[in-house]
């Protein structure tokens, strides 16, 4: 099925479906800080999964539970049904925020140690990292030392070397951050062909239009705190649809066929914009009324609220605030 953006999205996930992660009442506490704060989250099999919020949020803290890197001081988090997460690490594949590879290692070499980590042979791990260097454009750098790459041929390497052992569940924590445009194209896409071969991804990010083309679901992190966990659709779907009317003239007896509350906005080229809910009649009886009284319609269309607009109504102004400034002081805007 097509998305308003154009990109193709699978159904939305089964409400039976088996479980990757399931988290109930997680916190943590760290000294004076309360980082988790009583967060629920409930992952589906297959599913691409955000985790969405400002720097600071708790967003890491809560992916580091949830892979048992850190325990959490109540609450309880099951990965595929196991409480003790490290039972089945080589089910997973993490990329942290903080990127890291030792430089002296040749490219091939550096993704088999990543999958040596989570039980892969080292030999089968060379021969698998040959095989993706080629197949994502980096044949040519096999042999060179990391040391001689360049920052987003590192991060790919990286990349693949958290995907060398074929993981069902991959958790990346703001993979794309530091990344170009066209790098984000090329992780987006793979992240999609990850889930439509069945493994699961789950990844952090405050940057809302990759959730939003991304994800199935989302759980909104604002404090320490999850506001809202569940599908994207039904997260923008919390804000009404608005109309939006462009009319050639401001005035006449078709304005009597507007809600009492339609906004009015007048742009410097002379045509009129009309927005406000969805009346309760339904727009083809609007629309009828319009065009029987010269209303001059140029355009009408219902627009549904975007995430962004969803994160702010969820999480609170000063939360939206914080996401948007730290997109700012990522694009340099």
């Amino acid at each position: 099925m097509l998305t308003e953006t154009g990109f193709m999205t699978r159904p939305p996930a089964d409400p039976a479906a088996k479980l990757a992660i399931e988290a109930r009442g997680l916190v943590k506490r760290f000294d004076d800080t309360l980082a988790v704060d009583g967060v629920d989250i409930s992952v589906p099999e297959g599913a691409i999964y955000g985790i969405l919020g400002p720097n600071g949020a708790g967003k890491t803290t809560t992916l580091r539970i949830l892979l048992g890197i850190i325990d959490p001081d109540e609450g309880v988090r099951r990965v595929f049904g196991h409480d003790r997460p490290h039972e089945v690490a080589k089910l997973i594949g993490y990329l942290p925020e903080e990127r890291g590879l030792y430089p002296a290692m040749k490219c091939d070499e550096a993704i088999a140690f990543l999958g040596a980590l989570r039980g892969l042979p080292l030999d089968e791990g060379k021969a698998r990292g040959r095989e993706l260097l080629e197949r994502h454009g980096l044949g040519h750098a096999v042999d060179r030392q990391i040391r001689q790459l360049s920052k987003g041929m590192a991060q790919t390497v990286q990349l693949l070397g958290t995907l060398v052992h074929r993981p069902k569940l991959v958790v990346f924590d703001e993979p794309f951050s530091g990344l170009d445009a066209i790098n984000q194209g090329k992780l987006e896409v793979m992240i999609r062909e990850l889930a439509q071969s069945g493994t699961t991804v789950i990844f952090s990010t405050h940057v809302i239009h990759h959730a939003e083309r991304l994800c199935d679901e989302v759980a909104i992190v604002a404090g320490g705190k999850v506001p809202y966990a569940g599908s994207v659709d039904a997260a923008r779907d919390r804000i009404p649809a608005q109309v939006r009317l462009e009319t050639r003239v401001d005035s006449g007896d078709w304005r009597s066929a507007l809600p009492d509350d339609a906004r009015h906005d007048a742009k410097a080229g002379g045509n009129h914009f009309w927005y406000f809910p969805v009346p309760e009649s339904g727009i083809e009886t609007l629309l009828k009324r319009l065009i029987d009284r010269g209303a001059g319609i140029l355009s009408l269309s219902i627009e549904r609220a975007g995430l962004h607009d969803a994160f702010v109504e969820i999480a609170g102004e000063a939360a939206g605030r914080a996401l948007a400034e730290d997109n700012e002081l990522e694009t340099g805007r």
